[in-house]
């Protein structure tokens, strides 16, 4: 059994930087705020104190002793931020995320093996911004997908070798529908990310072809999807008959899906996972008001078991948290218990059933 860690959107630019013991020039470019440093402001006035500095290890809290309990031999994550000291903001876009290079500890202190960057955040700063940011990440010995120099690059996928057990591939790509401006698309020559233009039996067909190009008996493929907007629960059709054709045709073992602020229910087809939304996992967030009722600042700790012999999912846990002075901690009962609602709410459609047991872990059962 290979056991994968997947959650939400990281992001660990603008007011996490700020935190930080090497924070960037917290000026920004956006319509709410000229400096980074108003988003940890926003989060004090509503829970209190955030130490700055913090240490690295700090925004992730309560979940690096849940990664060490379960133990993934994978740890990915969508990293939604540009790391970069580069000033080269895209200009009209708005939000603008940045991380200082020299707090890519953060990032390394969870154990992350690989970091998919197809998202509507990784070009905020420029395409210099970009290249600094790939650079940072391989340096720091971090595998990525979904972006690149050029069209090859992007469509790549990160490949980690799980000894005595496997390969896990992954693919990020992404939608104009997350906020993807449809100018960050990668090409023959041109730098970008892998922007899917539809979600039409073509885009399975190449997908699946570069899959197949790579896949080998005992490996699992994960295709990392940004799509779709920040709130609202219903998951449309053609993601669902996407996800479907990616699983029949296309040779993908697990869809991760993210983009939307809040969890979002989850299918197994064909004993395969598909998470169609994880929610976000770290952001700076905190203390902007709006869309309470769908608890952002609720989350998911994502450790899916897959049997690399047959593909099939063997066993789908996940840990409640909450976000709070920019930091992961467990969730309480009563939040684990919306939690379980929730996704039991979303998730019958699909026939997927969340049981939370007495440690305050909900386990997935499907038909």
């Amino acid at each position: 059994m290979i056991t994968l860690f997947l959650c939400g959107d990281v992001m660990t630019g603008r007011g996490i930087d700020q935190i930080l013991p090497h924070p960037s020039d917290p000026r920004i470019h956006e319509p709410y705020a000229r400096d980074a440093r108003r988003y940890v402001d926003l989060a004090e006035e509503q829970n209190g104190h955030i130490p700055r500095p913090a240490s690295f290890s700090y925004i992730w809290g309560d979940a690096l002793d849940e990664l060490r309990r379960m133990a993934p031999e994978v740890r990915i994550i969508n990293l939604e931020t540009s790391i970069t000291q580069s000033d080269d903001y895209w200009q009209g876009k708005g939000i603008n995320y940045r991380m200082n290079p020299d707090n890519i500890p953060v990032i390394t202190a969870a154990g992350i093996n690989i970091c998919t960057l197809a998202n509507n955040h990784v070009l905020d700063w420029g395409y210099a911004g970009l290249a600094e940011t790939i650079r940072t990440l391989q340096k720091a010995k971090i595998r990525i997908a979904g972006a690149g120099r050029n069209l090859q690059d992007a469509e790549a996928p990160a490949v980690l070798e799980v000894p005595e057990k496997g390969r896990v591939i992954v693919y990020s790509l992404g939608m104009e529908s997350s906020g993807i401006p449809s100018n960050w698309a990668t090409a023959r020559d041109k730098p970008g990310v892998h922007l899917l233009q539809n979600l039409s039996q073509n885009s399975v067909l190449h997908l699946g072809s570069k899959i197949r190009e790579v896949k080998r008996q005992g490996d699992i493929v994960i295709a990392s999807i940004h799509w779709g907007g920040n709130w609202g629960y219903k998951i449309p059709d053609e993601q669902i008959e996407f996800s479907h054709r990616l699983i029949d045709t296309a040779g993908v073992d697990v869809i991760h899906g993210h983009s939307s602020h809040h969890v979002k229910g989850i299918e197994v087809y064909a004993d395969k996972p598909v998470l169609y939304g994880c929610g976000d996992f770290i952001n700076d967030y905190e203390g902007i008001g709006g869309y309470e009722s769908f608890r952002a600042d609720l989350s998911l700790m994502y450790f899916v078991m897959m049997d690399p012999a047959s593909g099939k999912l063997v066993g789908l846990r996940m840990i409640p948290m909450r976000l709070e002075k920019f930091r992961v901690n467990r969730a309480s009962g009563a939040d684990a218990t919306w939690l379980r609602d929730t996704l039991n709410r979303e998730g019958k459609g699909f026939g997927v059933r969340m049981e939370l047991d007495g440690a305050n872990v909900l386990n997935a059962h499907w038909q």
